[in-house]
């Protein structure tokens, strides 16, 4: 199977399956010297962990990392940074029927028509566990990109029909749907309920916010960061969608709203007026907040009886058995986060040599 490396200098390749021995990644190309230790990556593997609320799934997994290469005396050596995590929860029993139908909303079908083969024990290469190993390679990321003072701010700003209407950072980690206004937390969890009671699932919109990236990062052809970045956004298995900046909202507006207008503050300091743009033109950061929004689709496991077919060309009634996400979202935020994280930090190692001065910097 091709298509599990992603990135070109800081470049991840994750491993594993959902209910195989376990999962990982392998992280080639992070900086020698960077501070690192295995607390670093679990902060933002906490973050993703089945079993934090009544709105993530049962299983029980404690998804705590081992980091078997690439660190000495506490840095990192420059060379690939593996790190595993292990399935301890697998119920492999719960997913026995599914091999002989294809779930609605899943890649069952997909995978058997490419592949003639699949791995139905929670989806294989599918499932939401995947994304362990570049929530691991996205800590590292961060972490160099926070050596730079570039922070995130990623959050869920709707779940269902709630939209947080109001903005408090600090509310995000308060609430079990991480959202940044504690009223429309209270309401989406509300709408989960029924949603559980009517044993059906919920989608969603994660927001994140990029501050503090210097102009210039991207490049203005096929290697856009908006671009990058949408593809990163797009290759999480439930991201059906994702804005840059107004996104689709640009379709309502004019020219003389949507263009963000320069000038010059009192430091003389080019500065933009507005930020519809979302920090990126001409596929190139331009120094302000970087907005990006990626839209989740409803978790596809749901216990109501639907309508597929089975292997020998009937038509069947199934109720999926076994421990979902009633909602994707709130666990999906830090994934969101990480890829972005990971994107932005490869197009920065690619433009290091787009000046000629930044090389006499390094090695004259």
């Amino acid at each position: 199977m091709s298509g599990s490396t992603f990135g070109t200098i800081f470049s991840i390749t994750t491993w594993g399956e959902s209910h195989g021995k376990g999962l990982g990644v392998v992280v080639d190309g992070c900086p020698a010297g960077v501070p690192l230790c295995e607390e670093d990556i679990q902060v933002f593997l906490d973050r993703r962990k089945p079993g934090q609320s009544r709105y993530t799934t049962a299983r029980k997994e404690g998804d705590q990392v081992e980091i078997l290469s690439g660190i000495f005396d506490g840095k990192t050596t420059g060379t690939p940074i593996s790190m595993l995590v292990r399935n301890e929860d697998q119920r492999s029993r719960d997913y026995s029927e599914i091999a002989s139908y294809y779930r609605p909303g899943h890649a069952d079908y997909t995978f058997d028509a490419k592949y003639g083969f699949r791995d139905y024990r929670g989806g294989g290469r599918s499932s939401g566990r995947e994304t362990i190993g570049r929530v691991a390679a996205g800590a590292i990321a961060a972490k160099v990109l926070g050596e730079m003072g570039i922070s995130f701010c990623t959050y869920t700003r709707s779940i269902g029909p709630v939209t947080a209407e109001s903005f408090d950072c600090s509310e995000i980690a308060n609430n079990a749907v991480y959202m940044p206004d504690a009223a429309a937390a209270a309401r989406a969890q509300q709408y989960l309920e029924t949603c559980m009671s009517q044993k059906n699932s919920a989608g969603g919109v994660i927001e994140c916010r990029i501050n503090h990236v210097p102009a210039g990062i991207g490049d203005p052809v096929f290697n856009k960061l908006d671009a990058n970045l949408a593809k990163a956004m797009m290759s999480i298995g439930a991201v059906k969608g994702v804005e840059i900046g107004d996104g689709f909202a640009v379709t309502q507006s004019n020219g003389l709203e949507n263009n963000d207008e320069f000038f010059y503050d009192e430091d003389h300091q080019l500065q933009k007026r507005t930020n519809h743009a979302g920090g990126i033109l001409g596929g190139i950061s331009d120094g302000n907040e970087i907005i990006l929004r990626a839209a989740v689709k409803p978790t596809a496991s749901i216990s109501s009886t639907q309508h597929t077919v089975n292997k020998t060309g009937e038509n069947i009634e199934i109720n999926i058995k076994g421990r979902h996400d009633p909602v994707i979202v709130p666990r999906a935020v830090v994934v969101v986060e990480s890829m972005a994280a990971i994107t932005l930090l490869d197009s920065m190692l690619m433009g290091m040599g787009a000046k000629m001065e930044n090389l006499i910097k390094i090695y004259s």
